[in-house]
């Protein structure tokens, strides 16, 4: 699956996020090849920036 970079302002909430990866580990039972790797790291990365997003708005 390619990798679909978001423009800024358009940003997946944490919660899409999760569910994206937690998908991607139950399609590849637990084994990612290369290019899942590297969605994989995409998705995290990610989802940590929209963790800290959604702490700042509710802060």
């Amino acid at each position: 699956m390619p990798l679909n970079p978001q423009p800024p302002g358009s940003a997946r909430s944490a919660a899409e996020l999760n569910e994206r990866i937690r998908g991607l580990w139950m399609r590849t039972g637990g084994r990612l090849s290369a290019e899942q790797r590297r969605e994989y790291e995409h998705l995290v990365t990610e989802w940590a920036a929209a963790v800290r997003e959604e702490i700042v708005r509710a802060a």
